[in-house]
C-alpha cells in the first residue's frame, strides 16, 4: 500500500519533469507532431511516460517491494518493444501496417493461452492491438489521449485489483500516475504530446490488462466489458472509418475528421471538447467496471454500444475539410530544364 502511493507520486513528478526536459531535444531531433500549420508539438511526453513507468515498475520488482511476477514482467517488456516501434514511427514515416503487425505480434507473445486457449489467445491479441491503435487515434487533439488513457487506466486497474492481480495493479497505477504528470504538459494548448511511442505503450498495457482481468469469465460478458472500457476509442475509430469510406477517401490518409475535430467545428472549445469526451469515456469505463464486479447486468454494454452508434451517426453529419491531393507544379529555373515538383498538404501523423 505504502509503496503504491510512493510509486505513484514518484511517477507523476518524474514524468512531469522529464517531459519538460525532453522538449528541447525532441524539437531539435524533429520529434514533433503537427497539430496545426503554425504549431509543432514535441512528442517528449510519450517517451517520458514510457521511461518513467518502466523504471518505477522495475524498481519495485527488483527491490521486492512490489513484485510484478513473470507474466507482468513479460507484458512490460512487450509494451516497451511496441513503444520502441512507435518511436521509430515518430522519427520516420513508418507504414501503419508495420505498426499493426508489430503490435499484434507483441500481443500474441504475452497472451495466457493456457487459460484462454489458442483461439481465445489470438482474439485477445487482436483486442490488445485494437486498444493500442485506438488510443493512438485519440492522440489527434491536445489533452484527449492523455485524459482518456488516465480514465481507462483507473478502470482497468480496478478490474485487475478485483481479481487480486497485485503486480499488474501496481503497474497500471504507475501508468495512471505517469499519464497524470504528462497531462500537465498536454492540456490544451499542449506543450508535449504522446506520439506513437507513448500512445501505443499505454494502449497496449490497458488492452492487455483488460484481457488478463477477464480470464476465467464468460466470453460474451467479457467482450462487453472490454468494449465498455475503450468505448470512446471504438467510437472514434468507427467514425473515421465510416467517414472516409463514405467520402471515398483512403482509410490511412490523415484528415481532420476525428471526434474532437468535429466537436471543434460545432463551436466547442479545445478544452471543452476534452472535458466532454473525457466524461463520455468515464461513463463507459465505469459501466465496464460495474459489470466486471457484478454490480450491473451483462446487458449494460449494449446500451453503451447504442450511445456510441448515436454519437457516430450524429457527428457524421458534421462537415469536415477534404484534404487536397498532392499537386504537381512545373518549376522553371534559369539555365535549367523544366522540372516537376510535388507539393503535398501538411501531413497528419496520427490521422
Amino acid at each position: 500500500m505504502l509503496y503504491g502511493i510512493a510509486a505513484a507520486t514518484a511517477a507523476l513528478l518524474l514524468t512531469a519533469v522529464l517531459a519538460a526536459l525532453l522538449r528541447v531535444p525532441a524539437r531539435r531531433l524533429g520529434l514533433v507532431e503537427r497539430r496545426q500549420r503554425q504549431r509543432r508539438v514535441p512528442v517528449s511526453g510519450g517517451l517520458a511516460v514510457v521511461l518513467v513507468t518502466s523504471l518505477v515498475a522495475v524498481a519495485g520488482d527488483r527491490t521486492g517491494w512490489a513484485p510484478l511476477g513473470d507474466g507482468v514482467g513479460r507484458l512490460l517488456v512487450a509494451a516497451a518493444a511496441v513503444a520502441g516501434l512507435g518511436l521509430v514511427a515518430d522519427v520516420s514515416r513508418l507504414k501503419t501496417s508495420i505498426l499493426v503487425v508489430g503490435t499484434a505480434v507483441a500481443a500474441a507473445c504475452v497472451m495466457p493461452y493456457g487459460d484462454l486457449g489458442v483461439l481465445g489467445g489470438l482474439l485477445g491479441a487482436g483486442w490488445v492491438t485494437f486498444a493500442a491503435l485506438a488510443l493512438r487515434s485519440l492522440d489527434h487533439a491536445d489533452g484527449l489521449a492523455g485524459a482518456v488513457g488516465l480514465v481507462t487506466a483507473f478502470g482497468v486497474g480496478a478490474c485487475v485489483a478485483a481479481e487480486l492481480l497485485d503486480g499488474l495493479a501496481v503497474l497500471l497505477s504507475v501508468l495512471a500516475a505517469a499519464l497524470t504528470g504528462f497531462l500537465l504538459h498536454n492540456w490544451p494548448p499542449a506543450r508535449a504530446a504522446l506520439g506513437a511511442c507513448g500512445s501505443l505503450f499505454a494502449g497496449f498495457l490497458l488492452g492487455a490488462g483488460g484481457v488478463y482481468a477477464r480470464v476465467g469469465h464468460d466470453p460474451l460478458e467479457s467482450a462487453g466489458v472490454l468494449f465498455a472500457l475503450v468505448a470512446l476509442g471504438a467510437a472514434d475509430t468507427l467514425l473515421v472509418v465510416l467517414s472516409r469510406r463514405l467520402a471515398g477517401r483512403p482509410l490511412l490518409r490523415g484528415a481532420p475528421d476525428h471526434l474532437a475535430h468535429r466537436l471543434r467545428r460545432l463551436g466547442i472549445t479545445a478544452q471543452g471538447a476534452v472535458v466532454l469526451l473525457g466524461l463520455l469515456a468515464s461513463c463507459g469505463v465505469l459501466a465496464g467496471v460495474l459489470v466486471h464486479i457484478g454490480r450491473l447486468g451483462a446487458q449494460a454494454p449494449l446500451w453503451g454500444a447504442g450511445v456510441v452508434a448515436v454519437i457516430v451517426l450524429g457527428l457524421l453529419r458534421v462537415p469536415v475539410p477534404v484534404p487536397r491531393r498532392p499537386s504537381h507544379t512545373v518549376v522553371r529555373q534559369p539555365g535549367s530544364p523544366t522540372s516537376t515538383q510535388v507539393r503535398e498538404p501538411l501531413r497528419v501523423r496520427n490521422g
